[in-house]
C-alpha cells in the first residue's frame, strides 16, 4: 500500500477510534476494529472508493455491529459483567465534545444505557447524536431506509432520555466541589452525611475490585452509603490487593468527575460521578485492570497536581 494511501487512513483513524469506542464502550475492542479496518483498507480497491472517509465510517461501523452480534460478546453483556472502559480527560478516543449532546454520548451513564439499545439503534444513535450525519447518510451505512434511520434514532433517544438520572450538564468546578465534600464523608466513616449527598433514586455499581463475576448493585441511600464507607475504610487487606497505599486525586473522567486511587504513578480503582442537582445521582466502581488500562497509559503522561487524599 503506497505512501498516500496509508497517510489517508491515518488522517481518518482519530475519528474512526471514537465512533468505535461509543459503539463498543471499549478502548481495546475500539484499537482491534480500527486496525481491522486498516486491513480491510489494505486490501480494498480503492480506485474504485469514491469516498474514503463515508468508506471506512461503513467499515467501521459494521465492524462494530458485528461484535456486538456476537455471542461472546452477548454472553459478556448478559451475565452481568460488563462495565464501560473509563478513559481520562483529553484522551483523543472521547472524540467530538463540542456540544452537550456529543459529550453526553461518551459519559459513562449513556454508554450504559447504550447497552439496553439493539446494536442498530445504538449506532443510528451513536452517529446522530455524537457525529451529525444527517439521516440519509446513516441509511446508507446501516443499509436500511432513512425512515427507519429517523425512527431508530428517535427511539434510542427517548429511553436513553427516559432513563437518564441526571441530564443536566453540571459545571465541572461544581461536581468537583460536591465529590471532594463526598470523599471527605466517605474518610470520616459517618454514613450519615453520604445519605444526605445522596439524591433520593440514587444507585452504584461495582466490580468489586475485579474480583467479581458479577457486578454488586446498590439501590438505596443507605446501601450505598456502607458501600462507600466499606470501599474508603483503609485496611492492610486492601493495601495489600492494591499493592501499596494509594492517594487519592480528583480527575475528569468520560466528562465526569471521579475519584482515581493511586498507587506508584499506577491507577487501580476509579469511582465515576454523576452529579444532579447538588447531589450525587450515581457512583461506578472500577478496579478491574482491563477496564483500567488504557486510562494507566493516560496517566502515565498527565501530570496531576496534589492528591485530594495524600496518605491512606
Amino acid at each position: 500500500m503506497d505512501s498516500a494511501a496509508i497517510d489517508r487512513f491515518e488522517a481518518s483513524r482519530g475519528r474512526l477510534a471514537s465512533l468505535a469506542y461509543r459503539l463498543l464502550g471499549s478502548a481495546t475492542d475500539a484499537e482491534d476494529a480500527v486496525q481491522d479496518a486498516f486491513l480491510r483498507w489494505q486490501a480494498a480497491d480503492r480506485e474504485r472508493v469514491e469516498v474514503p472517509e463515508a468508506w471506512l465510517t461503513k467499515v467501521i461501523t459494521n465492524l462494530c455491529l458485528d461484535r456486538l452480534r456476537s455471542a461472546h460478546a452477548r454472553h459478556e453483556r448478559a451475565a452481568g459483567a460488563w462495565l464501560p472502559e473509563p478513559l481520562l480527560e483529553d484522551d483523543p478516543m472521547l472524540g467530538p465534545a463540542d456540544t452537550f449532546e456529543q459529550r453526553e454520548s461518551v459519559s459513562l451513564a449513556v454508554l450504559t444505557l447504550m447497552e439496553r439499545l439493539s446494536p442498530v439503534e445504538r449506532a443510528a444513535y451513536v452517529l446522530r447524536e455524537a457525529f451529525s450525519y444527517p439521516h440519509a447518510e446513516i441509511a446508507g451505512i446501516l443499509d436500511i431506509t432513512e425512515s427507519a434511520s429517523q425512527q431508530h434514532v428517535h427511539r434510542a433517544r427517548r429511553r436513553v432520555t427516559a432513563e437518564r438520572r441526571g441530564g443536566d450538564e453540571v459545571d465541572p468546578a461544581s461536581a468537583r466541589r460536591i465529590v471532594e465534600e463526598f470523599l471527605a464523608a466517605a474518610m470520616s466513616g459517618r454514613t450519615d452525611r453520604l445519605v444526605a449527598m445522596l439524591t433520593a433514586d440514587a444507585a452504584a455499581v461495582s466490580d468489586g475490585y475485579g474480583l467479581a463475576r458479577r457486578l454488586l448493585r446498590y439501590k438505596t441511600r443507605e446501601r450505598i452509603a456502607s458501600y462507600v464507607r466499606a470501599g474508603f475504610k483503609p485496611s492492610a487487606a486492601k493495601r495489600r490487593l492494591a499493592g501499596g497505599s494509594p492517594a487519592f486525586h480528583i480527575a475528569l473522567v468520560n466528562g465526569s468527575p471521579a475519584v482515581l486511587a493511586v498507587v506508584d504513578d499506577r491507577v487501580v480503582g476509579a469511582v465515576a460521578f454523576e452529579v444532579s442537582d447538588g447531589k450525587v445521582a450515581s457512583l461506578r466502581g472500577i478496579a478491574a485492570a482491563d477496564r483500567l488500562a488504557r486510562l494507566n497509559e493516560s496517566w502515565r503522561q498527565h501530570e496531576p497536581g496534589a492528591p485530594a487524599i495524600n496518605a491512606w
